[in-house]
């Protein structure tokens, strides 16, 4: 019926519509079509062979629970030695019937390198099928988006060959670089202001240069900006407060500065620059050298209508910079995907960041859904980190249930069954049912399972941090010192943002804390950083994407008072432990006034990062607390601290 990926022409918004309505209204027969396509593909494959003899010719709700009866419910550790035979040259039937073609980066990783997954050509027309399903919705929102062009700065990012000669890289490099991207068919909906040729540029600062200033000079054609993520986005922006009067520079002249090298980037943008345009740049200059940048992109490209960037998860602690710059736009998180599989759409674009709902579309892959409860029955998610952790989580498989089956406002890990080789993989998200679109469920995005910290796409663990912190301590404990406790936060407060950890040090012998060599603390933070994973590292070396990390050391006693703090907000004196992540302002605050010391990398001292005109003013922090309740009544599943602060991946 559905399978594979139904053509539709996108510049029909009636037939994408209803292909959505047939989707979401035959969910339960299509996510059995699905499993029965998958299942039938790879019935031969040594992974599925280990389990049991697939014999399908009417595949019924019996052969479904054959299906969950065999084949386990695994993790990434489990799947890896498949993966990694394929990865070294053996054939893909191992996992997949279907020739394995390249290998997607995941921002989560094993043993500190990226965790790969599957992917098929098939796979990419199933990318493009679900891209081409948002036009339809947004179309249903917002009028005239055919009469103007987009400017969503995308970007390319490094990729590896396997041993197999197999390419691993992240999965929008993967599609950017696909015939199905390059090739795609003119669609009056999705014009972008940035060339192919900009995008695909392997020099981030020349493809985010370039892009820039493409979109300037197609300002008046501009009805959207965005990135994928909200980090990416914000990037730009402060790499358009760094290069404002260079871009405005070669506006002015109608030349490409020097530096851009890439000869097919520097060929496509020049075409688009043409001759000069004083006027413009004028203009240009004259918004963004003002005394504040607050509402600027509604300034600069004054047609526009939203911005669309993911700010849902991690990318929620972005959402007050972005509305100091937005002068009031719309924030559109349009889609929910991973490098598994693309998953689902937001069917109300327009809707509040905190009120964003995924409605999973069931052609995709096959879902299934964990129920997570706390060991006394209900979820919370804690004032210390970002919420459940496995070890205060209990899954029953038993209890696993089907897309269809789902419950209202109750919370589930996503498992998949994917058309690429995945079976009834944990992919380790957290979701909460939040209503229903026809037959299909809607889910707002709790957090990701673990991830304690998070910038951009890295994903740091409370187990990765505490190895980090580990190897960087033994440098302190020859000088007498020894590090009794610690925490850590994301800081957004700069752009990029950054990892800060304090520290509270004992001296062994009569050394006082004001003794401590700032060399060897400027030391530590390099032996953090280098002991993170590697998506971590890339972030922070290729792409610019993290600033330094920073070491607070605080005075004796702080983290007593930290667990008074935490009492006060009524926690157990009981069962506190001492929180590997902070969320709470009032306890950032807290610590940040027992503060003796700050270490940072000498090649970028402070301030950290860059920090951005909006330079956490009280005025934006009460937009970020303002943003928190909204949540605050949303469940009473969800618990908040005293503060109002949700805990958000």
């Amino acid at each position: 019926m559905l399978l594979p990926p139904p053509h539709y022409d996108p510049n029909d918004n009636e037939a994408g519509m209803k292909l959505l309505e047939d989707l979401t209204t035959n969910a339960y027969q299509i996510q059995l079509q699905v499993l029965k396509e998958i299942l039938t593909r790879n019935a031969k494959t040594e992974y599925l062979k280990g389990y049991f003899n697939l014999n399908i010719g009417h595949f019924d709700v019996d052969a479904l629970q054959v299906f969950k009866k065999n084949v386990p419910v695994v993790n990434y550790e489990d799947i890896k030695p498949y993966i990694e035979r394929i990865a070294n040259g053996e054939p893909s039937d191992i996992i997949s019937a279907q020739p394995i073609t390249e290998f997607l980066t995941s921002s989560g990783t094993s043993g500190g390198q990226p965790k790969m997954m599957p992917s098929t050509d098939e796979d990419l027309e199933r990318k493009t099928f679900f891209y081409n399903m948002l036009i339809p919705v947004m179309n249903k929102y917002v009028d005239d988006l055919d009469k103007g062009k987009a400017m969503y700065l995308l970007f390319v990012k490094p990729e590896i060959r396997t041993p197999s000669g197999l390419m691993a890289r992240p999965v929008l490099t993967s599609y950017y670089k696909s015939n199905s991207f390059r090739n795609r068919p003119f669609n009056r909906y999705n014009v972008y202001t940035s060339p192919d040729e900009t995008i695909l540029c392997p020099d981030s600062k020349q493809s985010m240069y370039c892009q820039l200033l493409c979109g300037l000079v197609q300002r008046d054609e501009v009805l959207r900006v965005g990135a994928v993520f909200a980090s990416a986005f914000l990037r730009a922006i402060k790499f358009l407060e760094d290069y404002w009067k260079e871009l405005c520079s070669n506006i002015r002249i109608g030349h490409v500065s020097d530096w851009i090298t890439d000869p097919s980037c520097r060929n496509a943008v020049s075409l688009i620059l043409g001759r000069a345009n004083q006027d413009l740049a004028n203009l240009i200059e004259n918004e963004c050298g003002g005394e504040s940048w607050e509402g600027i992109i509604k300034k600069i490209w004054p047609r526009t209508k939203y911005i669309e960037v993911i700010v849902t998860g991690s990318m929620a602690q972005y959402i007050p910079i972005l509305e100091f710059y937005s002068g009031g736009l719309p924030l559109v998180s349009t889609m929910y995907a991973s490098s598994e599989c693309y998953f689902g759409i937001n069917f109300k674009p327009l809707c509040k960041p905190s009120d964003v709902s995924y409605t999973l579309l069931p052609n995709m892959a096959y879902f299934e859904f964990l129920p997570v409860e706390k060991s006394n029955g209900e979820l919370t998610q804690e004032f210390q980190c970002n919420g459940i952790s496995d070890q205060d989580c209990q899954y029953d498989e038993t209890e696993i249930v089907d897309l269809t089956n789902v419950k209202l406002g109750h919370c589930y890990e996503l498992v998949v069954t994917t058309f690429t080789g995945l079976y009834r993989y944990r992919v380790g998200d957290i979701l909460m049912v939040t209503g229903f679109h026809n037959n299909a469920p809607q889910f707002w995005f709790v957090h990701r399972k673990n991830v304690i910290l998070s910038i951009d796409t890295d994903k740091t663990n409370e187990e990765d941090l505490l190895k980090a912190v580990t190897e960087a301590k033994l440098l302190i404990e020859p000088l007498g010192f020894l590090l009794t406790e610690y925490t850590a936060y994301a800081d957004t407060c700069s752009i990029p943002g950054h990892y800060v950890l304090f520290w509270e040090l004992k001296s062994k012998g009569s050394n006082n804390l004001s003794e401590l060599d700032t060399d060897i603390m400027e030391q530590c933070c390099s032996r953090v950083e280098e002991s993170l994973d590697s998506v971590y590292r890339r972030c922070r070396k290729k792409d610019n994407s993290i600033g330094p990390l920073e070491i607070r050391v605080v005075k004796d006693g702080t983290f007593d008072a930290l667990m008074d703090f935490s009492v006060s907000q009524g926690s157990s004196v009981n069962q506190y432990k001492t929180p590997r992540c902070i969320k709470s302002e009032e306890a950032i605050n807290l610590l940040d006034s027992k503060v003796v010391g700050r270490y940072v990398l000498r090649e970028t001292k402070f301030g950290i990062g860059f920090i951005a005109k909006w330079a956490c003013s009280h005025q934006v922090r009460q937009r970020f607390l303002g943003y928190l309740d909204l949540r605050v009544g949303l469940t009473d599943i969800l618990h908040l601290d005293a503060s109002k602060t949700l805990h958000i991946r």
